[in-house]
């Protein structure tokens, strides 16, 4: 059987698994008598990817069939500082999975796309997840984190995906809200207005907000970076998503 290799990022995790995308993806969202049920983000990783600071020989050895032939579902290789030591060569797709274990697969891109201008909500997934607005395009946010730095926090790798703000993005004091589901909107319009009226170019609305993600709350993809470049996984639009993978986008909005 095929050993993969599954770079999660809820938690940051790197997994050897006989299950394809979409099994493992069911497997790990909803969850087994030893785990609790919940959201997935992973990559797929290149089997043929090695690093001097990941066992993954180690892992792929012992990812072998059960006694009575099924297959392996995981074996854990790192549960600590995955991302930093994972090349963005070696990642494949990106997979969202739903509660219930419907599974979407992204593209990646190195193609950023240009903004529209306006405030940033993004939502840092690993390896710590605040919540962050910022007046910086997705680029220059990763530019800001990982390569150069201007203050003394910094990452050695990031994945992050932008959030809507709709017409809070140029009018954070008066725009509508709409369906949009963020929790303490006055907290969130201040932080925003703030961006406009000081001189900062970032501002924290949430340290400790969870990993997981409403995924109908995203923008316009994921983006993930080590120090080398910053991959962009465009989102497909609701319209498409409806139209092409309803299963995955009723589940999501539930």
């Amino acid at each position: 059987m095929t050993v993969h290799l599954y770079l999660s990022l809820v938690p940051e995790a790197l997994i050897a698994s006989m299950l394809s995308p979409e099994e493992f993806g069911t497997y790990y969202a909803v969850g087994t008598e030893k785990k609790s049920s919940g959201q997935a983000i992973f990559f797929e990783v290149d089997p043929k990817f090695r690093s001097k600071y990941l066992r993954i020989p180690e892992g792929i050895a012992r990812c072998v069939p059960h006694e009575d032939g099924t297959p392996k579902s995981s074996i854990y290789i790192s549960v600590y500082r995955v991302l930093e030591h994972v090349d963005n060569s070696a990642l494949g797709q990106l997979y969202l999975t739903t509660q219930d274990g419907r599974t979407l697969g992204l593209d990646a891109t190195d193609v950023i796309p240009e903004m529209d201008g306006g405030l940033h909500l993004y939502k840092e997934i690993a390896p710590v997840s605040p919540l962050v607005a910022s007046r910086l395009a997705p680029l220059d946010f990763y530019d800001l984190i990982v390569k150069n730095p201007t203050s003394l926090i910094t990452l050695p790798a990031i994945a992050f995906a932008e959030l809507r703000l709709d017409e809070l993005a140029r009018d954070p004091e008066m725009g509508e809200v709409g369906d949009l589901p963020y929790k303490n909107m006055d907290h969130l319009r201040g932080v925003l207005k703030d961006l406009i009226t000081k001189p900062v170019a970032t501002k924290m609305v949430d340290r400790v907000s969870p990993a997981s993600i409403s995924y109908r709350t995203v923008k316009n993809g994921f983006y993930v970076g080590n120090g080398q470049k910053l991959l962009y996984y465009p989102m497909p639009d609701k319209e498409t998503l409806r139209e092409n993978n309803y299963r995955w986008w009723r589940s999501a909005n539930m």
